[in-house]
């Protein structure tokens, strides 16, 4: 995804008469740790006529050191700068393991390279009890980190401050309320306090709206794009180096947070110092953010105009195709997440888990009455890999292009979210009524049992001391197996089968069936956990030469198709309505 912003920030200073400025010093270029790819920089000062020297201060911070030989009746600061505004995930970093969990000390090296960032102050006594109140206990660092971002958050209320400089920590808890540069101040001396090195850290803040509304209810962000000065703090941590913390929001540093001066205290992180003669001054600021290049995504597909453009050029592809005669066919499998378990592993790296199948099949009924209304949604076992002990499932939806309803009562259609209470004697019943519904002699339903020979071969080998309906298998599905085929006994039904097929004579379609002869009378189902129709012992099934059998061929998928009838036809064919 791309998304790129075009960031200006304007700043003039204008005076009651021509003054000499000392020395200014700028610092509003990007830091060099900044973790958004920023494209482009330009700094213009006026008015013209002055010098220009670019240093970097002792932590690294880009300076633009400004001479005016001249008196000036203003002073104009203009920076523009493109940036591309790829999601950063805060939590990409690994740590040393030694600090892992908090405390934890940093090697002597590092400890005297941290050194103005672990200076502290005397704290006073809100401060302090601030301190007390953290449990001494040992915690995970990153844990402990974003909670003590969050207790600043919840504590210091957001206010916009116009006066310079920086309120102490005392100040700051005293009132309860604070500016972003009093939150990150307090929330460096609290983590210095701690054992921790930081830093305070002003920088440029962009937020943009969200392409959607977030379902759950919770904040909607900005109601339109913009971008600030802010100021947030910056911890040290083994491994991973500067993280940003964000004490106004609770949140981590992401994509819109761009550094532009990270120091040990906040009067050397001004955006501009210097000095200048005498005078009545008028400050004027303008900042600005602009998207200028962003690609289609998810949550905010091309434009009305440019589909129609994308769907006329397939239009024009797909009439040179059949033009000349050549058929495609496509398929797709976008992927989805759970909204309020994104991280289950179900979700990430596992195929499978135990709230996948009844979100798809949610989110297909959904679907259904928007794209494909008066379908007919199929539960069916989908692909089987390699080491894998089942197939996955697979949802189907089938309609008709012609919009006439293939499924008229979606209520009679099963879900993961029913409960199941199907016995072998409704499975029973369901087969002979279909065998009657289709016209085939309903004595040709057959029972089928589990492998009885199995299942006690397997009881045999299992230890003297252990059921076989509270095994300790490794194999979690063995174990299931077991417990569920012995708890339910081995003499009892697990369904029945109906041999089908279908077939075509003078223009008419009707249903055939037969009678399946194994080398005993019982049919027993092939171990597993499948369903009955992956199960069936096809193989037992007398053999015959298949030349001297009468095959249906199949139709091309490819030719011409005379159009299906119209619903009502379909359904005065059956008794029951669909």
């Amino acid at each position: 995804m791309t998304l790129h912003v075009a960031l200006t920030h304007h700043t003039r200073y204008s005076y009651d008469r021509p003054v000499s400025l000392g020395p200014q010093t700028i610092r509003l270029r990007p830091a060099a740790h900044a973790r958004t790819p920023v494209l482009s920089y330009a700094l213009k000062i006026e008015p013209a006529g002055h010098f220009i020297n670019w240093m970097q201060d002792p932590s690294g911070n880009w300076q633009a050191r400004v001479v005016f030989p001249e008196r000036v009746t203003h002073f104009d600061v203009t920076v523009d700068l493109v940036a591309d505004m790829a999601t950063i995930n805060p939590f990409d970093f690994f740590l040393e393991p030694q600090a892992e969990t908090w405390p934890f000390a940093y090697d002597p090296v590092l400890e005297q390279e941290l050194a103005p960032y672990r200076r502290t102050e005397a704290p006073g006594p809100l401060l302090q009890a601030l301190i007390d109140a953290h449990p001494a206990e040992a915690q995970r660092t990153i844990d402990m980190l974003v909670g003590l971002n969050r207790a600043i958050q919840e504590r210091v209320t957001y206010v916009v401050r116009l006066e310079p400089g920086v309120f102490t920590p005392e100040e700051t808890l005293a009132g309860g309320r604070g500016s972003c540069r009093d939150s990150a101040w307090l929330l460096v001396q609290l983590l210095r306090h701690l054992g921790f090195a930081a830093r305070f850290v002003s920088g440029y803040l962009i937020q943009l709206t969200a392409d959607e509304k977030p379902r759950d209810g919770g904040a909607e962000g900005p109601a339109a794009d913009f971008t600030d000065l802010h100021a947030w703090a910056e911890v040290y941590l083994p491994g991973a180096g500067w993280i940003g913390l964000d004490a106004t929001s609770g949140l981590m540093t992401g994509e819109g947070h761009i550094p532009l001066a990270a120091t040990p205290e906040p009067a050397s992180a001004a955006p501009i110092s210097g000095g200048v003669d005498e005078c009545e001054t008028t400050f004027d600021v303008a900042m600005d953010v602009t998207r200028i290049a962003e690609s289609p995504r998810t949550t905010r597909p091309y434009s009305d105009a440019t589909w129609n453009s994308i769907l006329a050029a397939g239009r024009a592809v797909d009439a040179d195709l059949t033009a000349q005669g050549v058929h495609l066919t496509m398929g797709g499998e976008p992927t989805f997440i759970a909204a309020d378990d994104m991280d289950a592993p179900e979700w990430n790296t596992e195929a499978l888990g135990p709230t996948k199948r009844a979100y798809a099949g949610r989110l297909l009924r959904r679907l259904v009455p928007l794209w494909s209304k008066g379908a007919a949604i199929q539960h069916q076992l989908g692909k089987h890999y390699p080491g894998e002990q089942l197939p996955r499932w697979a949802l189907h939806c089938h309609w008709r292009p012609d919009g006439q309803p293939v499924w008229r009562n979606p209520a009679l259609l099963a879900s993961d979210d029913d409960v199941d209470t199907a016995t072998e004697h409704d499975a029973r019943r369901f087969c002979r009524a279909l065998a009657d519904r289709l016209g085939v002699n309903e004595e040709l339903c057959t029972p089928c049992f589990e492998d009885v020979h199995y299942y006690l071969w397997k009881e045999h080998r299992l230890p003297a001391n252990v059921l076989a309906e509270k095994s300790h298998l490794a194999d979690p599905l063995e174990r299931e197996r077991l417990a569920r085929v012995f708890g339910r006994g081995l003499s009892r039904e697990s369904g029945s089968v109906l041999p089908l097929r279908v077939v075509e004579r003078d223009g008419v379609r009707r249903w055939q069936s037969g009678r399946w002869f194994m080398r005993g009378e019982t049919l027993f189902l092939v171990p597993g956990d499948a369903p009955i129709g992956f199960r069936l012992p096809l193989q037992s099934l007398p053999w015959a030469d298949t030349d001297s059998i009468e095959q249906d061929v199949p139709p091309d998928p490819f030719a011409a198709q005379s159009a299906l009838p119209p619903h009502p036809g379909l359904a005065r064919r059956s008794a029951t309505p669909y």
